[in-house]
């Protein structure tokens, strides 16, 4: 599986969030993505306590890890996440992305993380300030800086993540860390472009991929930006 580093590509990375597929004919999705741009196709695990909605569980995730060819990014928008690191590494997932509102004992979860060989990232809720990350930045590989409030897609983007992203990056920049910065919820070749620009480097969309004409073709122009 190939290393995503910020010296990957000079492109931006464009991880597509499975929770806008049409699971009706979830293979052709998944094809699609098999045979696009995509960066990593990225998977929200919601559980109905931490966020006030249901995805999909490891079942239907364990077909999608069978039929995609992209790293997986598996974000677990759940309590307890701890307790699911055996089932995330059994599906070959590239990164496990947990939330630090529902992890009290984060440093200890991360390490568990890294033990099977996994990425390890962390997850801010948008009211969540990016300065309580400065003790635990560099043990971390991604943080991902959610730009709605969690537990349903095509929501609008919140603009003060862009103040957020250049924060974070300043922290990740002043303690030498190798964090990468990923951005979720109401992303669009817009608001995508402005992300960029104040220093992310992997855009999750959704709706804006799934529910376009031509979802290869928006992977292609997103990765430009």
């Amino acid at each position: 599986m190939q290393e995503i580093s910020k010296s990957y590509t000079g492109m931006t990375r464009i991880a597509p969030s499975l929770l806008a597929a049409n699971f009706a004919n979830l293979q052709a999705d998944i094809e699609m993505i098999n045979s696009s741009e995509a960066d990593w196709l990225h998977l929200d695990v919601m559980d109905g306590v931490f966020v006030p909605n249901i995805s999909f569980g490891f079942p239907v995730l364990k077909h999608v890890a069978a039929l995609c060819k992209k790293p997986l990014d598996v974000h677990l928008m759940i309590v307890n996440p701890e307790k699911f690191i055996p089932e995330v590494k059994a599906l070959g997932a590239y990164m496990m992305n947990v939330h630090y509102e529902a992890c009290p004992h984060l440093h200890r979860i991360i390490q568990q993380i890294k033990e099977t060989g996994m990425k390890a990232g962390v997850t801010l809720n948008p009211a969540t300030p990016v300065a309580l990350l400065a003790d635990i930045i560099r043990d971390v590989d991604m943080v991902l800086l959610m730009s709605v409030n969690p537990g349903f897609g095509g929501q609008k983007f919140i603009p003060h993540t862009l103040e957020k992203v250049r924060e974070l990056k300043a922290i990740i920049q002043r303690t030498n860390s190798q964090a990468l910065i990923e951005v979720d919820g109401g992303v669009n070749d817009e608001t995508g472009a402005l992300l960029t620009e104040a220093g992310a480097d992997i855009l999750v969309a959704g709706s804006h991929v799934f529910k376009s004409s031509s979802p290869a073709e928006v992977i292609h122009r997103m990765r430009q930006l």
